[in-house]
């Protein structure tokens, strides 16, 4: 059975192919993104990633997760399995205690996670920026200030 808690944890090494698996199911079942990279390398560089960042996690099975990189305050990754169900929002939270600024990239086509961040007091900063390659898909910056 799933269950989604709403209090995020923090991930460890054998959370790595739950997270992997979220962030998969999205690139397959989110029709503009096109796949860069084999699942097997999403899955590598969240295990590099892990002892830099602040990963949370929330289901069992793992159903979302939110990874920061303190040293300078980027979300780097906020993924749901489903959405509507508050766990955007937890993960968001955790991720803004004793933050003053967050910043984030968000894809241009992502209208819902824009509609999202908005709602948790982000701002569009600049205009669209082209990714690091080998994504493709435009970016916009959106920053949070307490």
């Amino acid at each position: 059975m799933n269950t989604v808690q709403h209090s995020p944890r923090l991930a460890g090494p054998d959370d790595v192919p739950g997270i992997a698996a979220v962030l998969n199911r999205w690139i397959d079942e989110t029709t503009w993104m096109p796949r860069s990279m084999p699942p097997s390398d999403i899955e590598d560089i969240i295990r590099t990633a892990l002892p830099d960042r602040n990963i949370w996690v929330l289901g069992d099975p793992i159903e979302a997760y939110l990874s920061l990189d303190p040293r300078v305050s980027k979300i780097g990754a906020l993924y749901c399995s489903r959405t509507g169900e508050g766990c955007g929002k937890a993960l968001m939270d955790r991720a803004k205690e004793g933050r003053d600024f967050l910043w984030l990239h968000t894809n241009v086509p992502n209208l819902g996670a824009q509609r999202f961040y908005r709602r948790e007091g982000f701002e569009p900063v600049g205009g669209e920026i082209m990714p690091d390659p080998p994504e493709t898909v435009p970016e916009i910056r959106m920053e949070w200030h307490r």
